[in-house]
């Protein structure tokens, strides 16, 4: 297909998905009288090694910071690069994709990846020049924001090459990010947008993405396969993140709808965690004859072991696969190491190891944190996802029981332990391609329903693991313009404002502290909550700070809601937000009377106002980068 001449409206309907290992572009066209019009897959022209240009529906979420004398800019040229038109602000001008990859496999301190995980780490400054981590001094850091903004420009390049006549930035462009990005990954992905020259993108989160998709592939049959009532678990395990949600089949004027209920926390494990533990699988068997291999050697072997995997776990006749450990220096002999991964070795590191047999009350193992460490990212201390897993669904049964309509928590049965009980099961990410995994989970999730008397679950086939994501998000691009079923669900947590309470001064104790809701529970984009009835002295002139807080449990708590007391797992804090609240009238330093509105963008990012009470100033309550 090819798009029609631009005439400043969109076209098409577009889906990013922005991947920590990998980014796809998918497109549909936006034509009403074509309501079954096919999704597409953008091959993405990229450079596969220096001065050859390839194409892949994929582009590796890598970027190579080379050395100044290391490659021409000839070898490094792409065919947008002679038009001045695609240049982009914020754009970096270093190799992405395949070729930084592959550059990437042979001096790893010079590979910068995992931006998007770092977007969603609340510890760091994610614009500042970090990345990549531990390299010499002598290269030249990216942070994972500029990381970002450039496999943006990178794909909005591809895209107008392809289609000339239709600008990226006028189209129906959705992005996705996880379902447990908080408000400020969620703000600093659509900045990254915008800095792309991508105005107009709006954000989605990765399974309602992915669910999507099946709702299109499964367009005359879906309302078949699920009923009302039905609570249906999406388990999106990627190169580098799990996702997990929770969506249930409503009922809406008499015809079935459908709700995103949960999201799970995030997860820090994925693909790249099993590619890394059969690389010391392999480094094993090396060191076992004698030899040592250094980090950089250890890190190539990763992208070979991954090759691996995918090759051993999709084609059940291959049995073996020969890994070549590349070397340098004389005593590492020949240039390069030989060792090899069989199916089984595979079989079971990835299935014992990630999806072991687990309990429903059972929850992720824990170690005591080191008190000094390396700055890194919060990786997950348990590789085993079903433990993971069993925490969600556990997690989501306190206090929740009226907000399903078939009863999923089991409490009229009374059957211990209490755990949200799923009817459906929807994979996706290319984990589960091998459906030996998928098959451990399902097993797991049956022996936790069969324990509660329920039946079996219902799985939901996904056609296309590797791009359910971005078609999904292409689809919804249809569904808003009113082609389609949408997903109700808004915010995936209640937010609050830490209220410090007025208390004489006592030595060695803390003023109490109370979490003032601001925002309920499923608030939709492009709205917003009631103000609130507590009247605050806000500061003006100045900067000031709230603590704010989130939960993923508390469905039912609304716009002034008090909590005095509540657990770790009931209230997450989140880092605090500042405010540069300008004083009007010039006057600085002084006490207004406000109330506090939050509400969602239609981007899909959180907003938090104060309105002063006597007068007619609104402070915008800015998602400030992360400075700590």
């Amino acid at each position: 297909m090819n798009p029609v001449e631009n005439n400043n409206a969109a076209r098409y309907a577009v889906g990013i998905d922005l991947g920590t290992t990998h980014c796809v572009l998918a497109w549909r066209a936006l034509d009403q009288e074509a309501p079954e019009t096919a999704i597409e897959v953008l091959p993405i022209t990229q450079l596969g090694s220096p001065g050859s240009v390839v194409e892949s529906q994929q582009l590796a979420s890598l970027m190579y910071l080379t050395h100044p004398n290391e490659l021409s800019e000839q070898a490094l040229s792409l065919p947008w690069n002679s038009n001045s038109n695609s240049n982009v602000t914020g754009s970096l001008n270093q190799p992405l994709g395949s070729i930084a990859q592959n550059l990437g496999a042979k001096t790893p301190i010079r590979l910068v990846s995992s931006a998007k995980s770092w977007l969603g780490h609340t510890g760091v400054d994610c614009k500042e020049a970090f990345l990549p981590l531990d390299s010499v001094d002598e290269i030249d850091k990216v942070s994972p924001y500029e990381a970002t903004v450039a496999y943006l420009c990178h794909l909005k390049n591809a895209w107008q090459h392809r289609f000339p006549d239709a600008p990226l930035a006028q189209q129906k462009l959705t992005i996705t990010v996880p379902a447990s990005f908080d408000p400020k990954a969620r703000e600093l992905t659509a900045e990254a947008a915008q800095e792309a020259g991508l105005n107009q993108a709006i954000l989605l989160e990765e399974p309602q993405a992915a669910f999507y998709s099946w709702v299109f592939d499964n367009a005359d049959t879906w309302r078949d396969q699920v009923q009302l009532g039905d609570v249906i678990l999406v388990v999106d395990v990627g190169g580098g993140t799990t996702d997990l949600s929770l969506i249930e089949v409503k009922e809406d004027s008499g015809e079935l709808s459908l709700e995103r209920l949960a999201v799970g926390e995030h997860i820090l494990l994925g693909g790249d965690n099993m590619d890394l533990a059969l690389a010391y699988q392999v480094k094993a068997k090396v060191e076992a004859q004698g030899k040592t291999l250094e980090m950089w050697q250890i890190n190539a072997l990763t992208h070979g072991c991954r090759a691996a995997k995918e090759a051993l776990l999709t084609d059940t006749d291959l049995q073996t696969v020969p890994i070549v450990v590349p070397s340098r220096g004389s005593r590492m002999m020949g240039g390069g190491l030989r060792a090899e991964l069989t199916r089984d070795e595979v079989i079971t590191a990835l299935v014992e190891g990630f999806f072991p047999k687990a309990a429903v009350d059972e929850v992720p193992r824990s170690r005591p944190r080191s008190a000094l460490s390396k700055k890194s990212l919060p990786f997950a201390q348990d590789a085993g996802i079903t433990r993971h897993l069993a925490k969600f669904l556990s997690s989501q049964a306190p206090e929740n029981a009226t907000a399903f309509s078939n009863d999923p928590l089991g409490v009229n049965g009374n059957n211990p332990p209490a755990f949200l009980k799923p009817t459906a099961v929807l994979f996706n990410g290319g984990v589960f391609k091998a459906p030996i995994l998928a098959q451990r989970v399902g097993e797991n999730l049956n022996r936790w329903l069969e324990e509660s008397a329920r039946p079996a679950i219902k799985h939901l086939s996904s056609a296309d693991l590797d791009y359910a994501v971005a078609r999904g998000a292409a689809y919804y691009g249809t569904v808003r313009e009113g082609n389609g079923v949408r997903i109700k669900g808004g915010t995936a947590c209640a937010y609050y404002v830490g209220i410090e309470s007025a208390m004489p001064a006592v030595p060695g104790m803390e003023p109490p502290l109370q979490a003032f809701c601001i925002a309920p529970f499923g608030l939709e984009e492009g709205s917003s909550a009631a103000n609130s009835p507590e009247e605050f002295a806000l500061l003006t002139g100045q900067s000031v700070e709230f603590r704010f807080f989130a939960s993923k449990t508390r469905r039912d708590d609304q716009v002034g809601t008090v909590l005095e007391s509540w657990s770790d797992d009931e209230l997450m804090e989140l880092p605090p937000i500042s405010a540069k609240l300008d004083d009007l009238t010039g006057a600085s330093g002084q006490g207004v009377t406000v109330t506090l509105q939050a509400g969602v963008t239609e981007v899909g990012t959180l907003k938090l106002e104060a309105v002063e009470v006597q007068g007619q100033r609104r402070w915008k309550i800015e998602f400030d980068v992360r400075d700590h």
